[in-house]
């Protein structure tokens, strides 16, 4: 029998990877970790967003970052380069018809390792210095990628386009955790942040035996930070894929 599949990312970006798996003989569950939710006010992502041309370069952090942006604009101006951290975050702005040839975007070139510091190995901050590089990203995350810029010259403005939740402990997600802490299946996590709520739900749902249920899962993860955050939390098998849903897919499907 296939074992379970849980995506744990948030659910508008689960139900295009479980359509695609559920195509197969796999059982999937869509059991989302964090919420996206929309800001309570939104005057100051709507001011930044009507000076686009003055910038330099236009970070993205997350398609959520993308998807949030591009529901406020008409459509994208060709002068202003973008950057983004992966494949997800590719396919999110394909979606709104900014791809490369028409306009300059800029990622990581190891699909290993998508996040701010192989973003910032692939920009060029020396045409970047003297100028003025947006950042949208949630209301929270890490400074890393805004320390460096700075660092190196260069000024930047962040701003938050949508913010994160992590979900209500009702009685629906409590039984649904403990069914499936009882099964021995695969679980994809595709950021650190959801690993750690995943892991406060855990010890609240089963505090005597949780933790080393779920430890001995295996977690499908998208960026070799996520992994190590999964070592260190005592997770036993940690398979480490591309960035995007095609490496997800590929790991996926290889795994019986």
């Amino acid at each position: 029998m296939p074992r379970p599949l849980v995506i744990t990312r948030p659910l508008a970006q689960s139900l295009a990877l479980a359509q695609q798996l559920r195509d197969g003989d796999r059982e999937v569950v869509i059991l989302p970790l964090l919420e996206i939710l929309p800001l309570p006010d939104t005057s100051a992502l709507q001011a930044v967003l009507a000076q686009l041309e003055s910038f330099a370069l236009v970070a993205f952090v997350s398609p959520n970052a993308i998807d949030a942006t591009f529901a406020r604009i008409a459509s994208w101006p060709p002068s202003v380069p973008l950057a983004v951290m992966g494949e997800g975050s590719r396919r999110a702005l394909a979606r709104h018809g900014v791809v490369d040839g028409p306009y300059r975007i800029t990622s990581p070139l190891d699909t290993q390792r998508t996040d701010s510091q192989t973003l910032l190995e692939a920009l060029d901050l020396s045409r970047l210095q003297g100028q003025q590089v947006l950042i949208v990203r949630g209301e929270s995350g890490r400074e890393l990628l805004a320390d460096a810029l700075r660092d190196a010259g260069i000024s930047v403005q962040q701003v938050a386009a949508y913010r994160r939740a992590a979900p209500m402990l009702d009685d629906v997600l409590r039984q649904r955790l403990t069914d499936l802490l009882e099964l021995e299946g695969d679980w994809v996590v595709t950021s650190s942040e959801a690993l750690q709520v995943l892991m406060h739900l855990v010890q609240q749902v089963d505090a005597e035996s949780g933790v080393d249920k779920i430890q001995r899962m295996t977690l499908f993860v998208p960026h070799r930070r996520i992994a190590e955050t999964a070592l260190s939390l005592g997770f036993r098998t940690v398979t480490l894929t591309g960035s995007g849903d095609e490496g997800l897919l590929t790991a996926l499907q290889s795994t019986p």
